[in-house]
């Protein structure tokens, strides 16, 4: 059989324990990615924002994730290798990201999510990707941003949408949302997981979580969960709600008055470029 086959047998083994530690959420990481054919419209009751999405069969976001999935896929293997031998364990970003799921996992209901929201937002600084690799809009493993310390908004919400699923969160309560910002003019991401029936948004500007009904100025694109990605259909500019948590990092934007994006661009924008504030 030899050292390679070796290997590649106890990989299997490996890859299929991560996947049962991390249950239905190993979907996305694996074929529903690959689903095609005409869009499935989702019920308004099952997003945030209570809006409907349509599944994307093509297109450079849908490759982007593909790409991320594989990673988190390996990713997830050496995550259970060291959450079962943490003495041995040969990665320090490992032992971290698991080190604020343990303090998780000790808590129930809104003190988990928050506690893992606020031990992400302190432990990554906030750094485009332009400064950091040089490159626009790079989707970066947990494991990746962790070694690192620094990503941009989308990498905070993969982070947190993976320490949710292995805190215990169930994987059909989880998402990562893209929204247009529509007053600073750029794409942002955060994490959402939904709690007794109302979806909480994990946002790196803000320690607080608020939930979907009190944000304003942004307009919903697209959203992720474990079947795959998916594009809001005709999302409204969400505007003229009450402000968000006054204790939010950053309060200021939550006041701004609301600008007017036609819908067709908001639906046809893919995150770009993601500026340090993000």
């Amino acid at each position: 059989m030899g050292i390679l086959g070796r290997w590649h047998g106890w990989r299997a083994v490996l890859l299929a324990w991560g996947m049962v530690w991390f249950g239905p959420a190993a979907d996305l990481w694996a074929g529903a990615l690959d689903r095609a054919g005409a869009p499935e419209i989702i019920g308004w009751s099952a997003e945030p924002f209570g809006l409907s999405a349509a599944a994307l069969s093509a297109g450079a976001l849908r490759e982007k994730w593909r790409g991320l999935a594989l990673k988190l896929d390996d990713e997830a293997v050496q995550l259970a290798l060291c959450d079962g031998d943490r003495d041995r364990c040969v990665s320090p970003a490992a032992l971290q990201l698991l080190a604020i799921v343990d303090s998780a996992r000790a808590r129930d209901g809104r003190g988990r999510l928050g506690e893992i929201n606020r031990a992400i937002n302190l432990a990554i600084r906030p750094m485009s990707d332009l400064a950091q690799y040089g490159e626009i809009d790079v989707w970066s493993s947990p494991l990746v941003t962790f070694a690192h310390g620094a990503g941009d908004c989308e990498d905070y919400a993969i982070a947190k949408f993976v320490a949710l699923r292995l805190a215990g969160v169930a994987a059909s309560d989880l998402r990562i949302v893209i929204m247009r910002d529509t007053i600073r003019g750029e794409d942002h991401a955060v994490a959402a997981a939904r709690l007794d029936g109302h979806w909480l948004m994990l946002d790196n500007r803000r320690m607080a979580m608020v939930e979907d009904a009190q944000l304003r100025n942004y307009r919903p694109t697209f959203v992720i969960d474990q079947t795959g990605i998916m594009r809001y259909v005709d999302a409204p500019l969400l505007a003229g709600l009450p402000d968000a948590d006054p204790d939010s990092a950053n309060p200021a934007s939550a006041n701004l008055a609301p600008t007017d994006l036609a819908g067709s661009a908001a639906q046809n924008a893919e995150p770009g470029l993601i500026s340090p504030s993000n």
